[in-house]
């Protein structure tokens, strides 16, 4: 098993238990989680699964992959340093994973 926590634009955070091998934003998606559209449902074709991983999380990750790197620079909110699609991120066996959502998606 893995955990997601997910904190809002507004601060709050919800603790959801992933399935390992599923991806972040399926994982968002599944449990209804505010903040995370996944409007392609991950073919990393749109920018609405957008996150900014925790700097204590965000080296952990396997390494952002090209196309990634270019849809994010289509995100609704400007990327940052930390910022990742949800699609992109599998969960792993006993990770726990700190994201937070932008203020909006689209």
């Amino acid at each position: 098993m893995a955990t997601i926590n997910f904190t809002d634009f507004e601060g709050q955070t919800r603790t959801v238990d992933a399935t390992v091998g599923d991806s972040v934003m399926e994982t968002a998606v599944r449990n209804g989680v505010t903040g995370i559209v996944g409007e392609c449902g991950g073919s990393l074709s749109c920018a609405t699964c957008h996150v900014f991983v925790a700097p204590e999380d965000f080296e952990s990750l396997d390494p952002m992959g090209e196309m990634e790197d270019e849809m994010l620079y289509g995100t609704a909110v400007d990327r940052e340093e930390n910022s990742r699609l949800s699609c992109q991120i599998k969960m792993c066996e006993g990770q726990t994973l700190n994201v937070a959502t932008p203020e909006t998606q689209v």
